[in-house]
């Protein structure tokens, strides 16, 4: 299969030879550099899009077992550049500041994103701390009150600025831009492609109108529950900041509640009642609901496309190049342009 150079402005283009190839001399080499004593222990955690690591490092001043470790991210190259990574950080900042829970990255000399010499990559990296928790196996009553009240506050604090280099969830950023390039590099079966242009192209000028004068602000963007960790003793917090955007607030919303059935929605309406005691939520965005579900198939799709050289996605997608995969896909398309015409006729006043 030949496929075309990406020239997507919105996803960047980026040598990955050093990224793919990321050593642990190099990486404990670059956290000692910024003056931390690493003991030459690191374990690769699990991420496809970046390079993360849990390191160990000597502190005298540990009070608890995760004070003996950092986390290390490398961000994979051509993806975002240097003022929209440290966005992310300058958001995360303020969110701590405002002591909400969330894990913001190290500062050292006052700054929280470094680079690696150019003879490296020049790969962008930044250090966390560890802190303990767990993904959620199920919300209870009382777990959908804490995170309404949790993401009501991170909302309030977003409207306070907006993102200046971050994207913005359109229908055009997140569908018309990863169709235009799904379809330029060739992944869809030459059986299935007339099919998926129409029916994505259906969904997206169906969808286009109901973005029209849409409040957006600084959001998670990728808000779902492999990206909250719960303690016992500390309750929620906050992870993984990578894909902040400035779009509506409802995308974060779905993501956490993204279920159609009875209870599904009962979980959203407490966490709605509790969102409200933070602020006020825009219920005209919840017809937007499965809009954004149908522009995350598109956006996951091309994401998959734009990483097809680096070697664990094959691995991890490998139904991917099938033609079962985008037989399938089409179906989901056809199912959003039911659901979105049902919701568009819905009054959420």
């Amino acid at each position: 299969m030949v496929i075309k150079r990406d020239n997507n402005s919105l996803w960047g283009k980026g040598e990955t030879e050093y990224f793919n190839q990321l050593d642990p001399i190099t990486l404990l080499d670059q956290i000692d550099s910024l003056g931390l004593r690493t003991t030459g222990r690191c374990l690769a955690l699990n991420s496809l899009e970046n390079r993360v690591y849990e390191v160990e490092i000597e502190n005298p001043n540990a009070k608890t077992q995760s004070d003996h470790f950092v986390i290390a991210k490398f961000y994979r190259p051509g993806r975002w550049s240097k003022e929209q990574i440290q966005e992310e950080h300058d958001y995360l900042f303020d969110l701590k500041e405002a002591e909400i829970p969330v894990i913001a990255p190290l500062k050292f000399e006052e700054k929280s994103l470094f680079q690696t010499e150019e003879s490296k990559g020049g790969l962008f990296y930044c250090i966390y701390p560890k802190r303990g928790g767990r993904n959620p196996d199920e919300l209870n009553d009382e777990m959908c009150r804490d995170l309404g009240r949790l993401l009501g506050r991170i909302h309030l604090l977003g409207q306070k600025r907006k993102f200046n280099h971050r994207l913005a969830l359109t229908p055009q950023s997140y569908g018309h831009s990863n169709l235009e390039s799904l379809l330029d590099m060739n992944f869809i079966p030459e059986s299935f492609k007339k099919t998926y242009h129409q029916i994505a192209s259906q969904f997206l000028n169906l969808i286009t109108p109901h973005f029209k004068n849409i409040e957006t602000q600084r959001i998670h963007g990728d808000c779902h529950w492999g990206n909250i960790l719960h303690s016992e003793t500390e309750g929620f917090f906050f992870i993984d900041f990578d894909d902040v955007v400035q779009g509506p607030v409802v995308q974060d919303l779905w993501l956490l509640m993204p279920g159609r059935d009875q209870e599904a929605k009962q979980r959203r309406s407490l966490f709605l009642e509790s969102y409200s005691y933070w602020n006020d939520f825009p219920h005209s965005q919840l017809k937007l609901i499965e809009a954004l579900r149908g522009l995350r198939y598109l956006h996951f799709d091309n994401w998959i496309a734009k990483r097809w050289n680096d070697p664990s996605f094959p691995n991890a997608f490998p139904l991917y190049e099938t033609e079962r995969y985008w037989g399938e896909r089409i179906n989901d398309l056809r199912e959003q342009i039911s659901f979105c015409e049902e919701a568009f006729q819905t009054s959420y006043y």
